[in-house]
């Protein structure tokens, strides 16, 4: 596990380097190269959909996984993998990184979580370690948010990918707090029982996950970044009408064929939670919802200086979006 900024000065001086020589050849224009810093599970299911469905339409998809979002951000920045998942504001203001984020997958729909034989509300967390996604995600960025409202300071943040995974660790007694999709909130709610407590977060409202590529790559491969907009923003659409579309996407493609028996009853909820949540935009992104995560990303820590200074086309590029947008309506 990676911590603190000396590990974080360490990655970005490493990134900076990447950035230099960023550039690469270009690809093929029916090919995608996918860099995944998660395990794969009902959070990236509609994106793994998606993806399915540009192979049919004659993209090439080639997916690496990667240990962390940390070094997917690397594979990007450096030009060996074309599209990423992740929210990388901090990365592009520090680093001045080549690459841009280009469609909304999520928003924050998150939930904290505490044992309560240990803690009962924030200030008892003072001091105390909490466990987040990864360096650089909404879910460490919504914590330094928390900490900084409730006057508190963590003694360190944790980072371990996939919700599941965190919810599989509290259960265990691993960790003692952490932070929650609706799913796994589920799963501790129903084996933990009154053990675990939700702690409230106020109103919360930023960019969960984005796509987001080297520029070189928007530029060069606009045929297959058209494709992967496309299918991104109907399958959230269809997702949002009715989220049984995702059992019978999932059957059809055969996806998520090592998913715990266990957890097999949980993908339909798991998706009625989330349309019922607002989690996935039915536009796919725009340049309201990016001053959002200004002023939340700000707020948090992660980026610096005020929300207003920044600038939205230094961070995102909307083009293959609203050329998506012009062909299945807005």
């Amino acid at each position: 596990m990676l911590n603190g900024w000396k590990s974080a000065g360490r990655l970005l001086a490493g990134l900076c380097v990447a950035a230099v020589m960023a550039g690469g050849t270009a690809n093929a224009a029916d090919k995608i190269r996918v860099a995944l810093g998660d395990v794969v599970s009902e959070e990236t299911l509609a994106f793994i959909i998606a993806l399915e469905r540009a192979k049919e339409r004659g993209v090439s998809v080639e997916t690496t996984f990667f240990k962390s979002e940390d070094l997917a951000a690397q594979a990007i920045v450096g030009g060996q993998a074309d599209v990423g998942i992740g929210t990388p504001y901090a990365l592009l203001q520090k680093v001045k990184a080549p690459i841009r984020m280009f469609f909304q997958i999520s928003n924050l729909r998150f939930y904290p979580v505490v044992n309560t034989e240990f803690y009962k509300d924030w200030k008892d967390l003072d001091g105390q370690e909490f466990a987040v996604h990864s360096r650089g995600s909404g879910t460490e960025a919504i914590m330094n948010l928390m900490a900084k409202k409730h006057g508190i300071k963590f003694s360190r943040l944790s980072y371990v990918p996939g919700a599941e995974v965190r919810a599989a660790a509290l259960l265990k007694g691993n960790v003692k707090a952490t932070i929650l999709d609706s799913s796994s909130l589920r799963l501790v709610e129903e084996k933990g029982g009154d053990k675990f407590k939700v702690l409230d977060m106020g109103n919360v409202t930023a960019t969960d996950e984005a796509l987001y590529a080297n520029t070189n790559f928007l530029e060069k491969n606009k045929e297959a970044v058209a494709i992967l907009v496309e299918e991104m923003l109907r399958t959230q659409r269809e997702i949002n009408k009715d989220p049984k579309v995702v059992v019978d996407l999932r059957a059809k493609y055969k996806l998520l064929p090592d998913l715990p028996k266990d957890l097999e009853p949980e993908v339909l909820p798991y998706f009625q939670d989330a349309v019922k949540a607002d989690l996935y935009p039915n536009d796919g992104g725009s340049p309201e919802a990016v001053k959002n995560d200004f002023d939340f990303f700000t707020v948090a820590g992660q980026l610096k200086g005020s929300a207003d200074s920044l600038k939205v086309e230094d961070f995102w590029d909307f083009a293959p979006l609203k050329q998506a947008q012009a062909k299945l309506g807005k």
